[in-house]
């Protein structure tokens, strides 16, 4: 494939060296220095753009490759209260999206762990849940994406948690706290707690570097090959499920 890169930081350089190991081609790389001279023809060289940059850009950059019918595959976090804006955007222009807060297939995996584990925790309320993430010091947006995708699939199924709130002091009633740390140049911890008053329970997901998130989104790129819509990590994870 032919690759655009809307972004060019740690992620976007990682997504560079995997995608040309799996063969494919890099046409353009945009980043903050040169994104107003990039134009429509550069973009629409490329098969597929892979947007790893900022929540304050994040939507412009889908809107750009929709209005030039270029699929376009994001991880950017921290912009999902535009996201029924970017669904919109993406089906009237006959777009392509695929978008996750975490493209690591363990993560994925660690996701479908959560539910049902809060599934089956729902029946016993003595269990208080609580969430807790760790990232490097460079990440901005706080909870990560991760924690927010973890926190709605224990709010899906455990009714006695309506909402989550960053961990700042008081938690009320029905909040699901979640802490958020940033230390050193962590890639990813996230851990999910059970605790009552004899015992706890805790599932994590511990990232050792980059790679596995950025072979996710090169994956996603590839899966996205002659398909129209929107699309997340499950439809990716039910494919090879299926292969």
């Amino acid at each position: 494939m032919k690759i655009a890169l809307l972004g060019y930081g740690k992620m976007g350089k990682t997504i560079e060296r995997l995608a040309r190991e799996r063969g494919h081609e890099i046409v353009l790389i945009v980043d903050e220095n040169n994104r107003t001279r990039c134009t429509d023809e550069q973009l629409k060289q490329a098969d597929v753009a892979i947007e790893f940059t900022m929540p304050a850009v994040a939507v412009e950059n889908y809107n750009w490759c929709f209005r030039n019918r270029v699929p376009v595959v994001s991880g950017t976090t921290g912009w999902l209260e535009k996201w029924d804006e970017v669904v919109t955007a993406c089906e009237r222009s006959g777009g392509t999206f695929f978008y996750a807060s975490n493209y690591s297939i363990g993560v994925n995996i660690f996701f479908h762990l959560n539910r049902w584990l809060a599934q089956t925790m729902a029946r016993f309320s003595n269990y208080k849940v609580s969430l807790e993430e760790t990232h490097h010091i460079h990440k901005l947006d706080a909870p990560s994406g991760t924690a927010i995708t973890l926190a709605e699939g224990i709010l899906k199924e455990h009714p006695e948690y309506t909402s989550w709130k960053l961990d700042e002091g008081q938690v009320k009633v029905g909040e699901l706290p979640i802490k958020a740390k940033r230390e050193g140049e962590v890639p990813g911890i996230h851990s999910v707690t059970y605790q009552s008053g004899v015992d706890e329970i805790q599932i994590c997901h511990s990232a050792y570097s980059r790679d596995g998130f950025a072979q996710g989104a090169v994956m996603a790129a590839e899966f996205l090959v002659g398909k129209q819509g929107i699309f997340g990590m499950e439809d990716l994870i039910k494919i090879k499920d299926k292969n």
